[in-house]
C-alpha cells in the first residue's frame, strides 16, 4: 500500500476519533450549569437597621413674641452660649412701665382707704361699747325710779325723766350699732379695692415682664431671625416677626432619623447605634435609641398620617431618636446623619450568604425526582403543605449535583444570614448566579467556578 493511503486512512481515523470523543464530552456536559459556591460558616453576626436623619438637641425652645413692640436691645448674637437667666433682648416698654407706675399709686391709695376704713370701724366699734354702757346705766336707773314712784317716794314727772333717759339710751345703742355695721362694710370695700388694683398690678407688671427675655437655661443661640429696631408681633410659631430666637441644650444631642416601615417592628428602646456625621467623616459616635415614634409618616410629603383624611399606599417611615453618648463640642443642629442601629445580636452561629437563600413551590420539588430535597423536608412536613406552598431552603452540593435543602433562617447581617436548622459548618451550598438560582432544579449536575468575574474594564 503506498504511503499516502497509509497517511489518508491514519487522518481519517484520528478525524473518527476526535468527532467520537467530542460527542462524548458534549454529552457528558449537556445539562451542567456553572455555578458560584460558598460553605456554611460559624460566626458572630449582628442585624442592623440604617436610616438617615438629622442632628438635632434633645432640648430646644423657639422663643416667640409674647407683646408687641419694637426691639430695643438685643444682648446676643447667633452662636453665642448663654446661661439661665441671662437677658437676651427688650422690647420698648414705656407704656408697660407708665401703667406699672399707676397701678402702684392705685394700690397704695386703697390702701390707705382700708386704714381709713379700719380706723373708723374701731370709733364705731368704741361709740358702740359706750352707747351700750349707756344704755345698762339708763335701764338700771328706770328700774330703780319704778320701784320708788310705786312707793310713792318720788313725783311722777322724776319718773317720767327716768325712763325717757333709758329710752334715748337704747335708741342711742342701736345707732351705735348701725355705724359698726356701715364701718364693716367700708372696711370690706377698702379691702376688695386693694385686691382690685393688686391684680390690676399683676396684670400690667406680666405685661412689663414680657417685654424683656431672659434664657430658661444655659444653651446656644442657634437660631436668630431678627434685628434691633424691627417690631416683632404676637403670631403663630415661625411667622415672620413672631420668633426671636431659638434656644437649644447642646449638651444632650441627638439624631432624629427615618426608619421604614418594614424595619421598625425590630427596633426596641435600648438598642445600640452607631451615628456617622456627613461633616465629620471617617468618625462614628456611639448612641441609643431613647424615643421611637408611633405615628407614620408618609415618605413623599413629610406628613403624619394622623393628619390625612385619605388612606395612603405610599412608602411610610417612622421617627426615631437616638441619644448620642459622646458628641463633640463643635457640633451643630441640622448636620445630616446616619444612624445604624444594632436591633440583634447572634454570637458563633451557622451563617450563610443571603443572596443563597432561594424559593421553590412544593410541586416543583415533587417533580424533581428523589433526588429533590422534598424528602429531606420529611413526609409530615410535605403533607401538611400545599402544592403551591413556597418552601424557603438553599441549593447545596453532593456529589457534583445541587440538592435542594430547607432551611429555616433567624436574623439577617450586612452580606450574611443565620441558619437555624438546616444545614450544618461546612457545607457548600450555591452561591449564585443570581439567574441560576432562579431557574435551577433539585438534582442538577453543576460545574464549580468561584473565580472572580471579569470587569468591564479588565475586559
Amino acid at each position: 500500500m503506498k504511503t499516502w493511503k497509509k497517511v489518508l486512512i491514519g487522518a481519517g481515523a484520528a478525524l473518527a476519533l476526535v468527532i467520537v470523543v467530542s460527542f462524548i464530552v458534549h454529552e457528558s456536559n449537556k445539562g451542567v450549569v456553572t455555578v458560584q459556591t460558598g460553605r456554611a460558616r460559624r460566626q458572630d453576626l449582628a442585624s442592623i437597621v440604617s436610616a438617615s436623619g438629622e442632628i438635632k438637641p434633645k432640648t430646644y425652645v423657639n422663643i416667640g413674641a409674647n407683646a408687641f413692640g419694637k426691639i430695643t436691645h438685643l444682648y446676643v448674637k447667633e452662636g453665642d452660649r448663654v446661661k439661665k437667666g441671662q437677658l437676651l433682648a427688650q422690647l420698648e416698654n414705656v407704656q408697660s412701665a407708665a401703667d406699672v407706675a399707676a397701678s402702684k399709686a392705685s394700690l397704695e391709695a386703697s390702701r390707705a382707704d382700708a386704714l381709713a376704713a379700719a380706723a373708723n370701724l374701731n370709733t364705731a366699734k368704741a361709740d358702740l361699747e359706750r352707747a351700750k354702757a349707756d344704755y345698762e346705766r339708763s335701764r338700771l336707773d328706770w328700774e330703780r325710779a319704778e320701784g320708788l314712784y310705786q312707793a310713792g317716794v318720788i313725783s311722777k314727772a322724776d319718773y317720767d325723766n327716768r325712763k325717757m333717759a333709758w329710752q334715748t339710751s337704747s335708741a342711742g345703742l342701736a345707732q351705735a350699732q348701725a355705724r359698726v355695721t356701715q364701718a364693716n362694710a367700708q372696711k370690706d370695700s377698702a379691702d376688695r379695692r386693694i385686691a382690685q388694683t393688686s391684680a390690676s398690678l399683676t396684670r400690667a407688671s406680666d405685661v412689663l415682664d414680657k417685654t424683656v427675655y431672659a434664657a430658661p437655661y444655659a444653651g446656644v443661640i442657634t437660631n436668630l431671625p431678627v434685628r434691633e429696631g424691627e417690631t416683632v408681633v404676637i403670631g403663630i410659631q415661625n411667622a415672620p416677626g413672631s420668633t426671636l430666637m431659638t434656644l437649644a441644650d447642646m449638651s444632650v444631642i441627638t439624631a432624629e432619623v427615618k426608619v421604614d416601615e418594614t424595619d421598625i417592628v425590630n427596633v426596641e428602646l435600648g438598642q445600640a447605634a452607631e451615628v456617622s456625621i456627613d461633616a465629620i467623616p471617617k468618625k462614628t459616635f456611639h448612641a441609643v435609641v431613647t424615643e421611637i415614634g408611633n405615628n407614620a409618616i408618609v415618605r413623599s410629603t413629610g406628613v403624619a398620617t394622623s393628619q390625612q383624611a385619605t388612606a395612603s399606599q405610599e412608602a411610610k417611615d417612622f421617627k426615631v431618636v437616638v441619644t448620642l453618648q459622646d458628641p463633640p463640642q463643635d457640633l451643630r443642629p441640622g448636620l445630616s446623619a446616619t444612624a445604624k442601629i444594632t436591633t440583634a445580636t447572634r454570637h458563633q452561629v451557622v451563617t450563610i450568604p443571603s443572596q443563597a437563600v432561594t424559593y421553590r413551590r412544593e410541586g416543583d420539588l415533587r417533580a424533581g425526582g428523589e433526588n429533590s430535597a422534598v424528602q429531606a423536608a420529611g413526609p409530615a412536613n410535605s403533607a401538611s403543605k400545599q402544592p403551591d406552598d413556597e418552601i424557603q431552603g438553599v441549593f447545596v452540593i453532593r456529589n457534583r449535583k445541587a440538592e435542594f435543602v430547607p432551611v429555616e433562617t433567624g436574623i439577617t447581617g450586612t452580606s450574611d444570614i443565620e441558619v437555624i436548622s438546616g444545614l450544618k459548618e461546612g457545607d457548600e451550598i450555591v452561591t449564585g448566579s443570581y439567574k441560576v438560582l432562579r431557574t435551577m432544579k433539585p438534582g442538577t449536575t453543576v460545574k464549580i467556578d468561584n473565580s472572580a468575574p471579569k470587569t468591564e474594564e479588565s475586559t
